[in-house]
């Protein structure tokens, strides 16, 4: 019979969940990037219940300065969401995006997996060589894979980065039609079927990709460099 969490948890003595707490403490507040279970599972003794313990941990800090918190399929600290006003004097922001890069994240945030030519039937305009490039740059956008299609073009998604960045969980995080009304980025008077797409969540290739070849990440380094030139 398998043991429950509960009965696991039961199990151990005080001092050494106190201990595996602490452990999970230190190594989420040293690590430089947010952390994945089977990460911490390998720091961590083996009867150690990652989850319950990082839901604990969660709960102990959800009022104080700092926040436990998951970003996609990781968990970093961060700091809390009504005190973050106290770094931005601090804060130096290279990552200033044009209008059009900052349209074009947002569509493949929400359409993604995204070609170019379905970004720009999106936006009704064509974008620059270096939009894709910059974004890409910054962490936010990936090529993801290249789609079943005639020249076979490839496909664009967010990030773990994005994610981290704009404090999302994951993507079912980004607003939706009501959310953007309310923040004056929609117009409140919409047409009746309008509505804002349910982005793909997940790392995995849709049926219709197939994945990069290391050719198109090659490719992808030199354009960037001959665009950094350009500049």
């Amino acid at each position: 019979m398998t043991e429950t969490t509960e009965d696991n948890i039961a199990s151990m003595t005080p001092s050494e969940r106190r201990e595996q707490l602490r452990m999970l403490e230190a190594l989420l507040f040293a690590a430089a990037e947010p952390l994945d279970i089977a990460t911490i599972e390998s720091r961590l003794p083996k009867d150690a219940d990652i989850p319950a313990l990082l839901g604990e941990l969660q709960a102990a800090y959800s009022s104080r300065g700092v926040n436990l918190v998951r970003v996609g399929d990781k968990w970093r600290f961060r700091t809390a969401e009504d005190l973050s006003f106290l770094l931005r004097r601090d804060a130096v922001d290279q990552r200033q995006l044009s209008r059009a890069a900052l349209e074009t994240l947002a569509i493949i945030a929400y359409h993604q997996p995204v070609t170019r030519a379905e970004i720009e039937e999106i936006r009704g305009v064509s974008i620059s060589k270096g939009v894709l490039d910059v974004l890409m740059e910054a962490g936010w956008a990936r090529m993801r894979g290249r789609r079943r299609t005639p020249g076979r073009p490839v496909t664009y998604g967010t990030t773990e980065e994005f994610l981290d960045h704009f404090g999302l969980e994951s993507l079912r995080d980004l607003p939706g039609v009501e959310e953007l009304k309310g923040a004056g980025l929609l117009d409140s008077r919409l047409p009746p079927d309008f509505k804002v797409p349910t982005p793909s969540d997940g790392d995995a290739l849709a049926e219709d990709e197939d994945p990069l070849e290391e050719e198109d990440e090659l490719a992808f380094g030199e354009d960037f460099a001959e665009c950094e030139e350009e500049r």
